[in-house]
Formats: C-alpha cells, structure tokens, sequence
C-alpha cells in the first residue's frame, strides 16, 4: 500500500515535469518563429571636431620693400588694417612723386572694413593715407601725434577723418572680433606704438617699427614687463620689423647724438644749419636743449619742418620759449655764435631748404663761408648720390660741413640683430612672419628666428598680395590672394602712369626722340611732301645733318615701298618706318631712339 502511494507520487511529479517541459518548449519555438530582427551591436558614435577658427593677413605693401607699409586683418567678415604708407620713387621712375599700395582689394571688401590702426607716424606708415579715404571711409585710431600729422596732411586734400584716440596699455575693441591693445614701443618718432591684437584665432603681435632705447630722449621707455606679460599668455602669431636685421649688435641711444651735437656746438662760433629729418621730434627737441645751454636762439626752415614743429609744440612734444624761436626772416640780423637754424634737405632732396641754400636758391638763407652745416642724419639706400652732391656744394661755398661719417651724428630708429633676438625671446610666438623689409631683410630676419629654435615649417615670408592663413593648429600660405601693384602717383594722376608709359619715359631718357613727318597720297600712291625728321634728345641736328638726310632718305624709301605694294593700312605703313629706321640708326649710332611716325593724308 505504501509503496504504491510513493510510486503514484512519482508519477505525478514526472508528468508535471514533462507538461513544464513542453511549455517551454513551446514559448522558445514561438520566439524563433516571430520574426524580429537580431539585436544589431551598438555603433561607435562619430565625434565632428569643429574646425579651429582662422584668421587671414594679407600684407599689401611694406614686404620686398622698404616703405609702402599696409597689411590688412581679416577674420570672419571684418578687416582690421595695420598703417597705409607710401614709398619714394626709385632713380628710374621718371617724373614719379610717390608710389602707394593698391586698394582694389579694400575697395572691394569696403563692407568688411572696421577700422586703421596707426603705429607711428612716418611717411612710410601714414602717408597714403588721403588717398585710401578718397576711395573708402576708414575710422582711424592712433596716438596723438600720429593723428595730429594725418589730420594735416588730409587738409591739404581737403578732407576730414573719423579719428579716435588711443592710450598705450588701454585696450579697445574695433569691430565684434578685434580687442586691440598698443604698448608703448621706442622709435626715431614720439608716439610709436606695437600692437597686441587679440582674435577668435588666437592673438597677433606686430611690432611696427623700433629700436629697443634703454635711455629715450622722451623718458618713455619700452614697457618690457607688459611685452613679457604678452608672450606668458600666449602668442600665434608675430609680424616683426627687419629693417636692420642685417646689421649686428644694439642700435645706439638717441642720446649719443645728443652728446656729439653738444660737443660740436660748444666747441664753434660759427652759425650752425643742421638738417635732420622733420618727423624726428626727439631729435629736434635735443638740438633746442643744446642750442639753449649755448646761448643760441633757434629758426625753422623748410615747409615740412615748420608744419611738424607747430603742431608738436601745439600738443607738448616740443618746448621752446617764444623769445628762442625766431622768424626765419630776422635770422641774418642775429651774430653767428648765437644762431642755429634747424632745416629739412638732410637727403639731398633737389627742393629741400638745405638743397636750395646750397644752390643760392633759398630767399632768406645764403651759405658763407662762416657756416657750419650738420647732417644729423644717414642716407637712405638711392640717396648717396644726392646728398653727396650736395655736400660738395656747400663745401665749395666755403662751408664746415659735419655728417655721420665724421661724428656720430644720427642713429637708427630701428632695432639691431640682438635687440630683435630679445623680441622675439619676449613674445615666444608659435608662428613668425617677418615684415618692413627687402627680401635680403625677410630671409635673414627669417634665418634669426629658425636660430632662436623656431621650426622652419612655422616661419611664413610672403610677398605683397599673399595671405597667410592661420589657426591654432595650422598655417598656410596663399599666393597671389590679392592685388598688390605699386601704384604712381604723378602729380594729380593716381595709377594712370604704369610700367609702358615709365618704360617709354626711361627709353627717352636714355636715347631720347625722333619724330618722323611726312604727307602722303594714298590714292595716288606718293609722298607729297617729306619725310622730315625733328630730333630730341637724340642728337643735335646742326651737327649731324648726313646722318638726318641719310635717315630721311631711309625713311622715303620704306615708305615708297610699302606705296608700292598697294599698302593701305596706316598703322601697317608706321610700322614699316619705325623698324627699318629704328634698325638703321642703331646700326650708324648703336642707339635705340623712340621713334614716332606722323603722317598726314591729302
């Protein structure tokens, strides 16, 4: 009976063992036979890393060059613009009265255009100025001195500018993306300023031009902490002066010239002219101090020196009592121990003050031989010839005539070798592109920084129009991104002389001009009358008449011929003349005259 009971038990247990089974089998063929999709693996996500901000500079003059100094900003849709200078015309730019950079490419981004941002105010970095505000309106920020000399020079054009005063150590914004800060930098000018530019790419630092004074005339030294400060925050970019990369060790203190200048006028009675440039306000200031410890009173002379002195005595740069200054005019009634005349022409310049009194040209001044002439200046490259010329002048005159190679007389305003080495090593850029310079400058100012350990790859020389593009994380260098001719300026024409009509004045320079004039008869296929030859600049005619006749004779029978083939066509016929003469005369004088064709039709 018991083991009856344990066996139905038993029974039991396995068939509801069973049962649990089959359900379970059931459920699993019924979730095979569903037709889900397998559970795909989870997908890596895909990280977009947002591209690093990058900012353009596009430097449109002031590289391969000295002078002409113009770069522009660009980040986003604003252009912030570093100085608008000009440039003297070189020896074989005939006629030529400036040369300034293109503004094609700012007149067609005019939108863009936030603001200027002056570092000093030279010629080279504000002097085409009038020009860029007579095709766009550009505010103008800068320290007062600058401003003050642009101010007067757009009077002279007869325009106003939208100026805004700025403070060295005080940032100000320009546009949404520019935070600009000017440090107060030492120069051959006051008011010289480098900038910090602050911008969603990263900061750029452009020194303008300097020499590193430890004892400026001013008492305003470089603010070395702030520069240091600058380069400990981090800096992307620097755009650094290489004027006078080349030349080795410091750049001497504007106070050596302040002691030679002492020396040589306590040690003569002779009246002193001494010439220096005007924009140099430190300069004229020390030579006032000295002129005043000797008991001698002072007069300007020149239209640029008498303008700069105005305005520098008008906002404090130049002190002078009233009863020192005198009226150029009363100069010759004052003795000579007691008389200094301060004077533009220290570059030999042919309409210069100093040029003139040496040409016995100047209304108020004559050269004695009881002068001494002081050349507080050295020549710029091209200018040797002029200020030797006029040296000599003035030495024919009876006159002592001091200058650098006899006395230390004039220092650089720009720094050495050593002194950019301790630039570069204040602001530890991670990118470095050289500016204000020749191409020998730019390489060599290149060279300095790859030895201070920069890498190579980091290092960008570029060429007026370029653009280097930069990040945080990369640079690139773009050729050719704007248009950057030079452009004449040639007394009211502004880019209407280009290189063929300069081409055609250097070739009647050099061989001078023959005019060819002859009337003709096409119909009947004759000359009627010449062809006659007017010569200028070629040879004088009295004294050449075979040759001329020869050349008449040459030209009649070009023309003839070209008749006698039924030739028609005008400009075919002048050519003709112009290469077979041109041919010709060359052969008889190896000379290559322009030659111009004129006929007249019956």
């Amino acid at each position: 009976m018991g083991e009856k009971k344990r066996e139905s038990k038993a029974n039991t247990k396995k068939e509801k063992k069973d049962t649990k089974t089959k359900i379970t089998n059931i459920k699993k063929d019924t979730r095979k036979s569903k037709s889900t999709p397998k559970k795909q693996p989870k997908k890596a996500k895909t990280v977009t890393r947002k591209a690093a901000p990058k900012v353009r500079i596009i430097p449109l003059g002031g590289l391969g060059e000295i002078g002409k100094n113009m770069t522009a900003i660009e980040y986003d849709n604003e252009i912030l613009i570093v100085d608008c200078g000009l440039s003297f015309p070189d020896d074989d730019m005939f006629g030529i009265d400036k040369v300034i950079p293109d503004f094609d490419y700012l007149i067609n981004t005019e939108k863009k255009i936030k603001g200027l941002i002056i570092t000093h105010g030279h010629e080279d970095h504000i002097g085409a100025i009038p020009y860029l505000l007579k095709e766009i309106n550009v505010p103008i920020y800068g320290l007062r001195f600058p401003l003050g000399l642009i101010e007067s020079k757009l009077s002279e054009f007869g325009i106003k500018g939208d100026f805004h005063y700025i403070e060295p150590g005080k940032e100000f914004r320009v546009g949404r993306h520019f935070n600009v800060e000017p440090i107060r930098i030492t120069h051959s000018i006051a008011d010289s300023v480098c900038y910090s530019i602050k911008t969603p790419a990263g900061r750029i630092f452009h020194t303008g031009d300097f020499k590193i004074d430890y004892t400026p005339v001013d008492g305003n030294p470089i603010d070395f902490a702030r520069l240091a400060q600058i380069g400990m925050e981090g800096v992307l970019l620097m755009m650094a002066d290489s004027t006078n990369v080349v030349r080795p060790g410091y750049t001497q203190s504007e106070m050596v010239v302040g002691e030679t200048l002492e020396g040589i006028f306590r040690g003569t009675n002779k009246r002193i002219i001494i010439a220096t440039f005007s924009s140099n306000v430190h300069r004229i200031q020390k030579i006032i101090d000295i002129a005043l410890k000797c008991h001698r009173k002072v007069a300007v002379s020149g239209r640029s020196m008498v303008n700069v002195v105005e305005l520098a005595r008008e906002l404090g740069y130049i002190r002078i009592p009233n009863s020192k200054l005198i009226d150029l005019n009363k100069a010759q009634n004052i003795p000579d121990k007691e008389m200094v005349i301060i004077t533009t022409g220290s570059q030999g310049e042919p309409m210069s003050a100093l040029a003139r009194m040496a040409s016995n040209d100047h209304k108020s001044i004559n050269i004695r031989a009881n002068d001494m002439v002081i050349l507080s200046s050295t020549p710029v490259p091209g200018n040797e010839l002029t200020v030797a010329n006029v040296v000599n002048k003035l030495v024919e005159k009876g006159a002592e005539v001091i200058y650098s190679d006899i006395a230390e007389t004039h220092v650089s305003g720009h720094a050495c070798c050593e002194e950019l080495k301790l630039m570069h090593s204040l602001i530890r850029p991670k990118y470095f592109m050289p500016v204000h310079g020749e191409a020998r400058h730019l390489r060599t100012h290149a060279q300095l920084a790859q030895d201070l350990g920069m890498p190579k790859e980091n290092i960008f020389i570029l060429n007026n129009g370029d653009c280097l593009q930069i990040g945080s994380r990369s640079a690139e260098k773009i050729e050719n991104a704007a248009n950057a001719d030079a452009i004449f300026v040639d007394g009211l024409g502004v880019g209407d002389v280009g290189n063929i009509v300069l081409r055609d004045r250097r070739l009647l320079s050099e061989s001078g001009l023959i005019i060819v004039v002859a009337t003709i008869d096409k119909n009947a296929g004759m000359i009627v009358a010449g062809p006659d030859i007017i010569s200028r600049g070629f040879v004088y005619v009295r004294e050449n008449e075979d040759l001329i006749d020869a050349a008449c004779e040459r030209a009649e029978s070009i023309i003839i011929d070209c008749l006698s083939r039924d030739m028609k066509d005008w400009n075919g016929i002048k050519t003709a003349v112009r290469e077979g003469l041109k041919k010709y005369i060359y052969n008889k004088t190896k000379r290559s005259p322009i030659i111009l064709p004129v006929f007249m039709e019956v």
